[in-house]
């Protein structure tokens, strides 16, 4: 069932009067969670510090290398040289391994039940998986509402240019402004991420 941003958006533009013509600007809250999924985690793992279409195309051969659907017991069941093949670095296939092992756990099966910060350090706790991966994948996966990936480069990108600030500003600094956005912090991260797509969007009302 699709979220009703309504409340979101209103209590947004209530709050931050320079977020406000950026939601209407960009229109409808398009952020739709996929759900609690090993493979989306696995795609974070493979996706850290290569291009999009790197990302991709190791993605598409590492699903042909374990047989078409990635899983733990596919990717636990799967030779490292079949996974190096495939594109991914010696410490990527370590990665995904150790996030194999946590896959069969209880624990990530009752990750979504999990308060927000319970499950970033749940997560975290995989080697491979950071604060920015956990964030994400709370945000874009299991739809929490209320995170903000404050060391995202993107997002302060968004900020600097939106909020007069004369360099990207550092996480701290985005996570006190983010104070603002609470509890939808979420969606205002997705609006400064979609903004940054638009010409003129951010540079018209900052």
């Amino acid at each position: 069932m699709a979220t009703n941003y309504e409340p979101a958006i209103a209590r947004l533009q209530a709050a931050d009067p320079l977020l406000a013509p950026v939601i209407v600007a960009v229109g409808a809250c398009e952020l739709a969670p996929t759900g609690h999924s090993f493979a989306t985690l696995a795609d974070a793992i493979v996706s850290q510090q290569i291009s999009i279409q790197a990302a991709a195309a190791i993605g598409l051969r590492l699903e042909a290398a374990v047989g078409g659907t990635i899983t733990p017991a596919t990717l636990l069941a799967t030779p490292d040289e079949a996974l190096r093949a495939a594109g991914l670095s010696g410490q990527k296939v370590r990665y995904l391994r150790d996030l194999a092992v946590y896959g069969t756990t209880e624990a990530f099966a009752q990750l979504p039940e999990q308060g927000d910060e319970a499950a970033i350090a749940a997560l975290t706790a995989v080697k491979g998986v950071g604060r920015w991966t956990a964030e994400i994948y709370l945000m874009f996966a299991l739809g929490r509402l209320d995170i903000l990936p404050a060391d995202d480069l993107g997002l302060r990108y968004a900020v600097q240019q939106l909020y007069g600030h004369a360099a990207p500003p550092p996480a701290k600094a985005v996570r006190a402004l983010g104070e603002l956005w609470c509890p939808y912090r979420s969606v205002a991260a997705w609006y400064l991420w979609r903004a940054r797509r638009l010409p003129g969007v951010l540079s018209a009302t900052g």
